[in-house]
C-alpha cells in the first residue's frame, strides 16, 4: 500500500506520530457516497503533488514552517481493531492521526484514547454539531457520544453553520462554546485563536471533517454546505493548536468521487503536514 508522503520511518517505535487509515462509511447517513475511498486517495495524492524529483533525486515540498517529525504509516485498519490498535499507539506515548471514513469514526477513537488519557479537550472542526441525542452511534451524534470522554467547559466546535433544532438544544444544554465562520470573521483569527488555546485544557484532541471548510476550498465533502472558514484560517488555527500540543487528530469525511481534480484530498494532505510540522513547536 501506498504510504503518505508525510511517512519517513518504516519504525513504529522510532516514530512520534503514527498516521492510520480507516476506510470505512458504514454509519453515514449522507446522499453522497464514497468517504471509504478517502485513505488511499489522500496519500496518492500527497505522493503526486508533493513529492518532486530533480537530478534523479526525490525531494518533499514541506511547509514553510515547523521542524520535521518522525512519521509511521500503519496503512489502513477496520472499524473492530479501533481499540486495540489505538490502545498500542496510546501506551507507546505517540500521536495518532487517522483519516477517515466517516465521522462516526472519532466516536470510537477519542473513547479508545479516553481510557489512557482520561477526560479530553476537544476541538471539532465541522459544518455541523454532530449534537443529535435522539439517535446514536451514526455520525451525526459523534460528540452526544462521547460526552462521558470529553470536558466540555475546555472543548469547542469550529465552523458550525448548519443545525438540527436537537442540535442547537444540546449545545445551550450543555454549554458547548461554538464558532461559526462569522465570529471568525467579526473578530478575525487572531483573536478567536487566543479564545480557543485559552479554553483548552491539557489533552486535546483535534477532529476535522473537511465540510467545515467552504466548499471552494473543499468541494468533494459528503455533506457540503456553503460559507465556510477558508482553508487559510482554518489551517492557522491548527498549525496554533498543535503548537500547544495534542493526542491526536483525525481527517474525516473527503469524499473523492465528488472531489474537483483532487483539490480536497491534496488540502488533507496538507493539513496533515502542517500539524505534523507544527506540533510541539512553542
Amino acid at each position: 500500500m501506498e504510504k503518505i508522503c508525510w511517512a519517513n520511518t518504516e519504525d513504529f517505535e522510532q516514530s512520534e506520530f503514527v498516521v492510520v487509515g480507516i476506510p470505512d462509511e458504514s454509519q453515514s447517513h449522507a446522499l453522497r457516497k464514497g468517504t471509504e475511498e478517502a485513505p488511499s486517495k489522500i496519500r496518492q495524492i500527497s505522493n503526486l503533488r508533493d513529492l518532486y524529483e530533480r537530478d534523479g533525486q526525490i525531494s518533499l515540498g514541506r511547509p514553510f514552517e515547523g521542524t520535521e517529525k518522525k512519521v509511521h504509516d500503519l496503512g489502513n485498519i477496520n472499524r473492530p481493531q479501533i481499540e486495540n490498535i489505538y490502545d498500542k499507539i496510546s501506551a507507546s506515548s505517540k500521536i495518532p492521526i487517522s483519516i477517515g471514513g466517516d465521522h462516526s469514526i472519532t466516536r470510537q477513537i477519542i473513547n479508545a484514547l479516553a481510557k489512557r488519557h482520561g477526560k479530553i479537550s476537544l476541538v471539532y472542526f465541522d459544518a455541523h454539531p454532530d449534537f443529535v441525542s435522539s439517535t446514536t452511534n451514526y455520525y451525526g451524534s459523534v460528540v452526544n457520544d462521547v460526552l462521558p470522554n470529553i470536558e466540555i467547559k475546555s472543548s469547542v466546535q469550529i465552523g458550525i453553520r448548519n443545525l438540527e433544532q436537537e442540535e442547537l438544544d444540546n449545545i445551550e444544554k450543555y454549554h458547548l462554546e461554538v464558532i461559526t465562520p462569522f465570529d471568525i470573521r467579526e473578530q478575525g483569527i487572531r483573536q478567536i485563536t487566543n479564545c480557543v488555546l485559552n479554553r483548552l485544557g491539557e489533552k486535546v484532541y483535534v477532529s476535522f471533517d473537511m465540510d467545515c471548510l467552504d466548499p471552494a476550498y473543499a468541494p468533494g465533502v459528503s455533506v457540503p454546505v456553503p460559507m465556510g472558514l477558508n482553508s487559510t484560517d482554518a489551517v492557522y488555527l491548527l498549525k496554533e493548536i498543535a503548537k500547544k500540543g495534542i493526542i491526536g487528530m483525525d481527517v474525516m469525511e473527503v469524499c473523492p468521487s465528488f472531489d474537483v481534480k483532487d483539490r480536497t484530498s491534496h488540502l488533507a494532505s496538507r493539513i496533515i503536514s502542517e500539524v505534523l510540522y507544527s506540533s510541539g513547536e512553542t
